[in-house]
């Protein structure tokens, strides 16, 4: 069964203003459009990550068996607040051809694509100075199993590195926490008195959106990392990587989508042998056949090209 959205709690909590501009803003950034979320009723909440299941053996009868059970990590998981905002000159937006209202409703979608564009950096990169968002909820980066869930493509450049992300999607997995009840607001406009950089009043219209975004990744088996992709000779992203990264995954478990840059899924691409009767270069991939069947490739700019081999 298909897991609800960020835009799919979005509209079940009523905050009409708000669905259009997510939905529109989030096409750029498959990572908050596609991926499964829920809503908690406060701020925080912990959950025991599970880190191994038992050994189960049998036993004859008359004969007891030593008591085993799943080995967990106990996490608290927080959303954080996100609350972007504008304020523009009211005689600048009241001369708009097409009136306040159109030039409020082009700002209100700037700034919601603009919030949208932190909040996949932050999916990834969590509170990474260089390429997260230092107040925002822990990434990818920060809760994935960097010990035991990656591939090392070896690449040598430094700050030329690029990764790609395997990604289980659900309740017990990886989805994203919306707090206080699933709130995201976008205001109405209001007319407020602010001050020039002389401290000279004017009037300006101002608009700002609220929500309480987090991150949750339920088992340490659902996000998988492939690190240290340059542009190198042989260290570019290739199916063997993708075969290695998907072995990592248990059976019966395996990531629902695999996320890169453009260049990663170039490299991936170019390192293809083209088999058709004209020769024709092999075609942009869309998906990777996994061992449970073909899981799919989406783009983001949201993933560096700069990274460096030590993240």
């Amino acid at each position: 069964m298909a897991m609800p959205t960020l835009l799919d709690v979005v509209r079940l909590n009523g905050a009409d203003a708000a669905v259009g501009l997510i939905e529109e803003a989030s096409k750029a950034t498959p990572e908050v459009a596609l991926g499964a979320a829920r809503t908690i009723a406060g701020l925080n909440y912990r959950a025991n990550v599970r880190t191994a299941v038992p050994d189960v053996g049998f036993r004859d009868v008359n004969e007891g068996t030593a008591v085993s059970g799943s080995t967990f990590e106990q996490r608290l998981f927080e959303c954080y607040l996100m609350n972007p905002q504008f304020e523009v000159d009211r005689a600048a937006a009241d001369a708009h051809e097409d009136g306040a209202a159109a030039y409020l409703a082009a700002e209100a979608l700037g700034i919601t694509q603009g919030a949208f564009q932190s909040l996949g950096k932050a999916f990834f990169y969590g509170t990474h100075a260089t390429f997260g968002k230092t107040k925002a909820f822990p990434g990818l980066l920060d809760q994935y199993d960097n010990a035991n869930m990656y591939v090392d493509a070896g690449g040598t450049t430094d700050s030329t590195a690029s990764s790609v992300w395997l990604v289980r999607w659900g309740l017990q997995d990886t989805r994203w926490l919306l707090g206080e009840g699933g709130r995201a607001e976008v205001t109405a406009p209001e007319s407020v008195r602010v001050t020039d950089g002389s401290d000279n009043p004017y009037t300006a219209w101002r608009q700002e959106l609220y929500l309480r975004p987090g991150l949750q990744v339920g088992s340490l088996f659902s996000v998988c990392r492939i690190k240290k992709l340059t542009e190198d000779s042989g260290k570019g992203l290739t199916d063997a990587l993708l075969d290695k990264a998907m072995e990592k995954f248990p059976a019966g478990r395996p990531p629902t989508a695999i996320y890169m840059t453009r260049r990663s899924r170039r490299q991936l691409k170019n390192s293809r042998t083209a088999t058709t009767p004209t020769g024709a270069p092999a075609a942009w991939p869309d998906s990777v056949d996994g061992p449970e069947g073909p899981v799919p490739i989406l783009s983001t700019d949201s993933i560096s090209n700069i990274e460096t081999l030590a993240l």
